[in-house]
């Protein structure tokens, strides 16, 4: 009697949970049903419509949005002829608040759209300070603090960091830069220059003062003073010869023997830039900083020959990313 007791009992309280367990899935169900896109506040992508390998850049940067955001993003790759009232439309019918832009395309074509949504761009490596104003612009530039950071930690010695420039292309770089140095207790020595002819004069004034020592060479990315085939093998022969150190903002240069540089992290590049498209969002449309800044979501790559060639001990190398032997 007893045992049937419990038995009947037992199955009293199967049926009860099994009652609530039910009653709580209807529940989820009914709370977790999925909501319009009217209802939606959305992030848009738009990118150039290019061949590889550099489209392939933009679709990594993308995955990051996408990684960040936590779903898969409308994404429109955009050329010189894209039909803006069509893309227009397409956007809104998206109910896009925040259009995220790519490169010097997805920016133009932003710009096109005549303030429709509202900006976050990156991919690019400088703009014009006065479109940099109407937006936040994340520059494929690396950070001068990071790089500052990098050249102390291969030679505590450095005192002064030397760059020659064009304010045209960089001002708003060395800004940042001088900013930089102040945090790493280096003094930031610039040389102005409009064309190559003043540019190359400097770099020659450079090496015949320049103390080994504590004296380090930065090229900035600088179509006027950096110049390739001109600029870059003075540069790299002189520094060789004479064992100063020289650092660039552009990653090519070390394959070629200059001592180091950052190159995107294009994944992480991503997910900074839907952050801050999130960010602008949560403030109604307005980011906090509407201003070109440079790169810190970056990887990080050394010629090892070189400084081998520079007494860099070895074990300050491991922190690279990238170790190159040419």
């Amino acid at each position: 009697m007893l045992v049937g007791s419990f038995g009947f009992i037992s199955r009293v309280i199967v049926k009860f949970y099994s009652d609530v367990v039910l009653l709580v899935c209807i529940a989820l169900l009914a709370t977790t049903t999925p909501v319009s896109a009217a209802d939606k506040e959305f992030i848009s992508v738009i990118f150039p419509d290019i061949r590889e390998p550099y489209r392939s850049i933009f679709e990594q940067i993308i995955e990051g949005i996408e990684d960040e955001v936590g779903t898969q993003v409308d994404s429109y790759p955009v050329r010189t002829d894209t039909n803006i009232d069509g893309l227009k439309d397409s956007l809104q019918h998206q109910n896009t608040k925040v259009l995220i832009a790519l490169g010097r395309q997805g920016l133009a074509t932003a710009t096109a759209l005549e303030n429709t949504f509202k900006v976050v761009a990156g991919g690019v490596l400088t703009v014009p300070e006065n479109e940099a104003e109407q937006r936040p612009v994340i520059s494929l530039t690396p950070d001068p603090e990071l790089m500052f950071a990098r050249m102390k930690l291969l030679k505590p010695s450095v005192k002064r960091v030397f760059v020659v420039f064009n304010p045209d292309n960089n001002g708003w770089l060395i800004r940042h830069a001088q900013n930089a140095a102040q945090n790493q207790e280096l003094q930031l020595v610039k040389y102005v220059a409009h064309d190559l002819r003043t540019a190359v004069t400097f770099y020659q004034k450079f090496f015949a003062e320049a103390n080994d020592g504590y004296d380090v060479l930065w090229l900035p990315q600088d179509h006027t003073t950096v110049e390739g085939s001109t600029v870059l093998p003075l540069v790299l022969r002189e520094a060789w010869e004479k064992g100063i150190a020289v650092f660039s903002s552009n990653a090519s240069h070390v394959r070629r023997g200059i001592l180091f540089s950052f190159y995107p992290d294009n994944v992480a590049l991503g997910r900074s830039l839907a952050s801050m498209a999130a960010d602008s969002l949560k403030s109604g449309g307005d980011y906090k900083n509407n201003s070109i800044m440079p790169l810190r979501d970056v990887q990080s790559v050394v010629n090892q020959r070189t400084a081998k060639h520079l007494r860099i001990k070895s074990r300050r190398l491991r922190s690279f990313d990238t170790k190159l032997n040419e």
